[in-house]
């Protein structure tokens, strides 16, 4: 290949050949001939037209250099522009294929939100019976009964899905807590019913004692009063028998009649002080009797107090036995209706199952159909039980 053509070479460089050119030491090739075509003459400088032949040489060169520079440059800037093409492409690409995937994937994700909505009303349920175990302050035993009798009212059946098992340990449990508390709570207010019959019966006691009393120091001051005037009488009697005796002497007969006079006097003073003295007497044995009465009475009220106790106590106990026997009958009751209704549930998938497999497909993949049926996964397709 000669100088001539390889110029003409080097002037050919195009954006179709770039690639292929501008390679690590794909310029040797166009510098090694140039070299060789500049090169190979010798011109006489001594000539005006050597000179020029040296000086057409230098400007080949700078031409042949142009003609590699300017398509490599161009070629370079198409180089860097690409990096903003290839970014423009590939996040176009990508933003298309996430929402590709996230529309692929929306099925699953549905699924999944209303899966974690399903389990958090199950967690919900089982918190909320938790919760009736919680109190902020103590509770009375009615309050503590009527949160038995609502949450024994709690069904336990199919709509738990899986968490029934959990959700009928975690019932059980609290209502054993509620139970203890309940007896815990009865017996505490029997004992407070206790105090505070028996304060009663103390104040009434401590009131009869002050009637009582007051009686005595009525009775007491009675007869203090009627000796007191009885021995006043004697003394007055005594000083008028005195001025009668003195009188003696002037009218005997005015001294006897009056000696008479004080002598029935006295009896009726001695009369009236007896009578006293028995009404005194009858007053205390009244009293007496009043407040023998009044123990007796307090008594027969207390046995019967305590036998109503006593009642009320076996019939709650009785009560109790009769609830804890009914609600393990209900237990029982609903355990034999929760496996019919698993047996009923399985013969029905069977039977579907092997109406399935006549069409010719493998058990698992009977079993497969069934299960997506059974999950409403096929339209317009059910199984009813």
């Amino acid at each position: 290949m000669s100088a001539q053509q390889q110029v003409i070479t080097i002037e050919d460089i195009s954006a179709d050949n770039a690639p292929a050119i501008y390679v690590p030491g794909g310029l040797d090739q166009f510098f090694t001939a140039v070299v060789s075509e500049v090169k190979t003459e010798v011109p006489d400088l001594a000539t005006r037209k050597g000179r020029e032949r040296i000086a057409s040489l230098a400007a080949k060169v700078s031409k042949s250099k142009a003609a590699v520079e300017k398509p490599g440059r161009d070629y370079l800037k198409r180089l860097k522009e690409m990096p903003k093409i290839v970014e423009a492409e590939l996040r176009e690409f990508v933003t298309k294929m996430d929402a590709l995937r996230d529309a692929t994937r929306q099925p699953l994700t549905d699924w999944e939100k209303a899966e974690d909505a399903r389990v958090d009303k199950h967690n919900d349920g089982i918190q909320h019976i938790k919760d009736l175990t919680v109190f902020a302050e103590t509770p009375t035993a009615a309050q503590v009964a009527q949160i038995i009798s609502d949450l024994e009212l709690i069904a336990l059946d199919d709509s738990w899905q899986e968490f029934l098992p959990e959700a009928a340990q975690v019932k059980d449990k609290s209502l054993a807590t509620l139970r203890a508390l309940l007896a815990d709570r009865t017996k505490h207010e029997a004992e407070l019913a206790a105090i505070a019959k028996f304060n009663a019966e103390q104040a009434a006691r401590e009131r009869q004692d002050a009637i009582d009393r007051e009686a005595r120091e009525v009775i007491e001051r009675e007869t203090k009063r009627l000796q007191q005037q009885a021995q006043a009488e004697r003394e007055a009697a005594a000083r008028r028998e005195q001025a009668l005796i003195d009188q003696a002497a002037q009218a005997q007969r005015e001294a006897d009649q009056i000696a008479r006079e004080a002598e029935a006097a006295a009896a009726k003073q001695a009369l009236q002080l007896q009578l006293a003295a028995e009404q005194a007497e009858r007053l205390a044995l009244q009293a007496e009797a009043d407040r023998v009465e009044s123990i007796q009475r307090r008594e027969r009220e207390r046995v019967a107090a305590e036998q109503r106790q006593a009642a009320a106590v076996e019939q709650a106990r009785l009560a109790e036995v009769a609830r804890q026997q009914a609600a393990a009958a209900e237990l029982i009751r609903q355990e034999e209706l929760r496996e019919a209704d698993i047996a009923h549930k399985t013969a029905v998938l069977t039977a579907a199952k092997e109406a399935v497999m006549k069409a010719g497909v493998t058990e698992e993949q009977a079993k497969a159909v069934i299960n997506l049926i059974r999950k409403g996964l096929v339209p317009s397709v059910t199984i009813s039980f």
